[in-house]
Formats: structure tokens, sequence, C-alpha cells
């Protein structure tokens, strides 16, 4: 084992070595005053922002080939996704500042995704391929007032990939890999990825279509089984769009996700052949009508979601989602922006007999950006729940900042909001501890913080936040689900660093300080930090190594698991004029040995490689 670790090392070295002997160290690059939308639907630059939003930018997803979207957004700060580390086909459970799947709001292309039938109403971050996204922003804390619903922790705004301005384009990307255990290091290549898409601009209309593949095999799902538990997933996704005059635009799309994958009886903690079967498909359209100093905007998609469990306990849901979300955006001038808008949402669940529930939310949101420094970002929302009637939300979000003449700035600010997150249909009506006259759960959310920026070389915030939420929804073996009597009270600090000290060298780090005031938080480590160190040898060749502390967790039955260390090594190098792109990653580098789940199985070291090739 110590031998093949060995080769791999010198050939991941050898390449590298290789790819710099072929180019110069020339590096150039232009950063641009980053701007961000997540937290006001406006495109406003990140000091007039009272919030410190994520950012992962296609740059960055260019440098994180052949890992997961989990996998990614697992090392920005406030963030634990759990099971991102397990077996490819474990269930993740996304924990923000606190609180849990049902407190995180996946959008894609403006458009807010759940499954209904899931116990939390969540979306699936598993049925997402990371080559299909153009960025990702992530705005922690309370948005309901924007987005609704489960937005109570975190909103995680993807933007798929769009056509390209080429009359035709395509790329192709595949990689190959291990997955295996920290004791089973026999480097069998069981991993394999494979993308293709094609698109371009003919005039008016765009188009844009792609394909994606994934199998994975070599780890069981249960620590101490030799059966192996395989995971595989494809994909289709296709955009069509047409600009009928210089103020009307719409898009139209499609896509179908399937993923099938092999799991172990997790009562019983016992080795089985169980499966598990997940369907999505989705048709949806956006469109923009620009006038004077304003567009009218909608977006609107509906979703099937077709789900089965194999097993000696078998069950099987399917479920149907629709949101319309229809808004106006005026800007007065320079200083003063608005939203308006209406968000309707129908949600189905075919149980024993079909069950429902409709949204029906106005909503309303200004920014004011002042020329002496003065910035305030507030809104409010009027939930119309079918079940539960009516409801008022609302955010205020004040920021100062102090611009310098060398183009850095200092910035405060704050934020009081509020969140209404609704039973899901399974809590409601489902076959395990329904509870019909469960009371939705309320959130209230306090921050404040600083944020430094020195030119293009240096930004620094930190942050305190403090989150309750009332009736939060629990659930016992013997009751089923319930609304818990206490408050939960949950505070923590985040800390985030960028920095480029040279031209070449980047450095990114977040610390994070979670903790619950009224018992131990299931699953959330206390403290959680991320490294990431960056080196460009040339505009063509990258290596990053990036490091992970996790702290100790409580986990269910009792059981604290250990803290560990986890670092990953990642190399790219652009050849063939520019065309193609190869790529190599090692993953748990020291193979650390440690639980993400209780008796369940966490990769060890593993090592990818593939290429991308662009025509």
């Amino acid at each position: 084992m110590k031998k093949r670790t060995r080769v791999l090392g010198i050939l991941c070295l050898g390449v590298s070595l290789f790819g710099f002997s072929q180019e110069k160290s020339e590096v150039k690059l232009e950063e641009l005053d980053e701007v961000v939308i997540t937290d006001s639907r406006f495109e406003l630059k990140r000091e007039n922002s009272g919030k410190t939003v994520i950012n992962i930018s296609r740059e960055e997803i260019e440098k994180n080939q052949g890992r997961t979207v989990a996998d990614l957004i697992n090392t920005k700060s406030g963030i634990e996704i759990n099971g991102s580390r397990s077996n490819a086909g474990q269930n993740l459970g996304t924990y923000v500042r606190g609180g849990n799947n049902r407190q995180v709001l996946v959008i894609i292309d403006g458009v807010q995704m759940a499954d209904p039938s899931f116990i939390s109403g969540d979306y699936d971050l598993r049925l997402l391929n990371l080559s299909q996204i153009e960025s990702i922003e992530i705005i922690k804390g309370a948005s309901s007032t924007l987005y609704g619903s489960g937005a109570a922790t975190a909103v995680i705004s993807i933007r798929t990939k769009k056509a390209s301005s080429e009359k035709i384009s395509g790329t192709f990307a595949s990689s190959l890999g291990t997955n295996q255990t920290q004791d089973d290091q026999k480097y069998n290549i069981s991993d394999f990825h494979n993308n293709v898409a094609f698109g371009g601009t003919l005039e008016k209309f765009t188009y844009r279509a792609g394909f994606s593949q994934q199998f994975t095999n070599g780890m069981s799902a249960l620590v101490g089984t030799d059966e192996k538990d395989p995971f595989s997933k494809y994909g289709l996704d296709v955009n069509l769009g047409y600009a009928f005059s210089k103020t009307f635009t719409l898009n139209v799309f499609a896509n179908s996700i399937n993923i099938e994958s092999g799991y172990d009886d997790s009562f019983g903690m016992i080795d089985t052949d169980d499966e598990f079967i997940s369907k999505q498909d989705r048709i949806g359209l956006s469109s923009k009508f620009n006038y004077n100093q304003g567009s009218i905007n909608l977006n609107a998609a509906y979703t099937e979601f077709d789900r089965e469990y194999i097993s000696s306990f078998p069950s099987e849901s399917k479920s149907k989602s629709l949101v319309f979300d229809i808004y106006n955006k005026y800007v007065f001038n320079e200083t003063f922006y608005t939203i308006i808008g209406v968000n309707a949402i129908e949600n189905r669940v075919d149980f024993d007999e079909v069950e429902s529930y409709t949204n029906i939310d106005p909503y309303i949101n200004a920014v004011y950006v002042s020329d002496f420094g003065l910035n305030i970002n507030a809104g409010a929302r009027l939930n119309n729940h079918s079940e539960y009637g009516n409801h008022v939300i609302y955010n205020v979000n004040p920021s100062y900042v102090m611009k310098y003449d060398n183009g850095s700035y200092s910035k405060i600010f704050g934020s009081y909001a509020t969140s209404f997150i609704t039973p899901s249909l399974t809590q409601l009506f489902g076959r395990w501890g329904p509870n019909p006259d469960l009371k939705p759960e309320d959130d209230r959310t306090i921050e404040g913080g600083i944020e430094f920026k020195a030119s293009k070389q240096l930004r620094v915030s930190g942050l305190y936040f403090n989150r309750e939420e009332e009736n939060y929804i629990a659930y016992s073996w013997q009751s089923g689900y319930y609304n818990a009597e206490d408050v939960v009270k949950t505070h923590g600090v985040e800390v985030e660093l960028t920095s480029r000290p040279i031209e070449a060298l980047s450095l990114t780090a977040n610390y994070t300080f979670t903790e619950n005031k009224n018992a131990p938080a299931l699953r959330i480590p206390k403290h959680k930090a991320n490294a990431v160190i960056g080196y460009d040898f040339s505009d063509k060749m990258y290596a990053s190594i990036a490091y992970q502390y996790t702290d100790k967790r409580l986990d269910t039955g009792e059981v604290t698991l250990d803290a560990f260390n986890v670092f990953n090594f990642y190399w790219s190098h652009t050849a063939i004029k520019n065309k193609m792109k190869f790529f190599v990653g090692l993953d748990n580098i020291l193979n650390e040995d440690y639980l993400e789940l209780n008796g369940f199985n966490t990769r060890g070291r593993n090592a990818k490689l593939g290429f991308q090739l662009t025509l």
C-alpha cells in the first residue's frame, strides 16, 4: 500500500514539474469589483451589501473539477454538509448556523427547489452536477422576505451554464478515480464521471444541451461489511432562449435526473441489498421585459419527483411542485432600488390520498445606497398559506461603508430578520408519525459584523449571529412529529479571509463557531475551519492544498464522534491552445481515520484524474 502511495505521489509531482517546465511563470490576473445579487436581487458592489455573501465563481468551480456541489459548499464558513465525505449514495444533511435541511433553501436559476415528499421538504443536492453550474451564491441568515418559507438560515442560489456566444461550441469532460475507505487502500478504479455539453447563439436564438453520467462503486454504506453499495446518476439538461427584441427575452428549459443507489439497513445496522431510486423531471421558463429604469421578471417551473425504496420496508412517494414568481424591479436613481412581487407555490404529495397546500405571497423589498456610506436593505412579505392563513415576516439590514482612495474600504453591518417555516406535507400527512396539528416554526435572526478590504489583495470579515426558533418541529418514535415547547437558541461567530499576497499566490480561510444554548446540536461541530492555498505557476497551470478541521460532534444514540483533520490536493494544466485541461486530485492525503456518521463508512485517501476538452 505504501509503495502504491509513493508511486502515485511521484506521478503527480512529475506531472506538475513537467507542466511547470513547459510554461514560463507569467501570471496576469485582473480582478474586477465583486458583485453580489442574492441578498437584494440587484447587482450591487460587495461593499454596498449588508451581508457577507459567499460567491463561488466559475473560476473556483473550474479549480474544483471532479468534486461534487456538496463537497465545494462544505468548505464555506458556517456550513456543514454531513454525509458528503461518505459513500456516494449517503443522504446529505445540510446544517447552517445550527439549523437543518428544512431551513436551507436551494434556488436554481431563480426558482425555489424543494421535494415536497421529503421529511424536511428540502432539495437533494445529490441531484446537482457541478460541471453544469456557472456560479453559486450563498447568503446566510434569514432571507424569507425575498425567497419565502425555508430561507431561515441560508439561501443557496445556483446559476446553470448558459449558451456560448459562438454559433456552436462544445465541451467534453471525463474522470476516473478510486472510492475506498481508510483501511481498504487497494486503489481500484471505481469512480467514473462523464459530461458532454454543446450550445451556441444564432442571431436572436440561443441553445444549450448537456448530458452527465456518474457511476461509483467500491464502498459499503456501513462499517464492517464487505458488500459494495453502488451509486449511479445520469441527467439531461436543455435550455433554449430567444430575444424577441432589445427589451424582451424568453428562456425555456427542461431537465431529467435519475439516481439509483444501494444502501444498508440503518435501523438494524446490518448489511442488506436495499436500493434507492430517485427521479426528477422539470420544465420551466424565465422571461424579462425591460423598460425605462426597470424590468418585469418572471420565473416559473413545474417539477415532478418520484422516489422508491426497495427493502424489507418498501415505500414509494410521488410529489409535484409548481413555482411561480413574478416581480418588478425599478431603479429610481443611483441610490434607490425597489422590488415588488408575488410568489406562488403549490406542493402535492401522493400518500394514500393526495395531500397539498399552496402559498401565495406578495412581497416588497427596497435598497438604499447613499453617497455618504449608509446603505439599507429592508423588506416585508405576507405569507398566505392555505393551511395556516396569513403571517407577516420582515427584514432590516443596514450597513455603513468607509471608502479609501486606494480602492479599499471598511464596512460595518447588522440585520434583524424573521422567517416563517411551514411543516412539510410528510410531517403533516405522511406515513410515519404525521401530525396535522403541527404549528409552523417562527425564526428570528440577529447578526452584526465588520468587513475590511485592502485594495485587491486582502479581504477579511467577521460577524456574530444569534438565532431563536419557536415551535421547532421534533420527532419521537412514540408520538411522531410535535412542536417542541422550548425555544431553540443558537449563536455563533464566522470569520472569513481571502488574500493574494503576491499575484500568483492565493489564500482563503474561514472559521466558524456554532453553539446551541439549550443542548448540544446533533451532527453540528462547535468549531470548524477551512483553508486553501493556491498557486498559479503560469496562466495554464494551477495547484492547491486544502485543509479542513471539523470538531467533535454529537450523533444519534448519544455518541460523540471524534474531531478530524483532512488535507486535499488539486492540480490542473491547460494545453493544446487552451482547448484541453487535465486535472489530478488527491483527497484525504494523510488517510485520516474518522467517522462522519456513526456506524457508516467514510472515504479514506482517494485519487482522481480527468480532462476537459473545449471545442
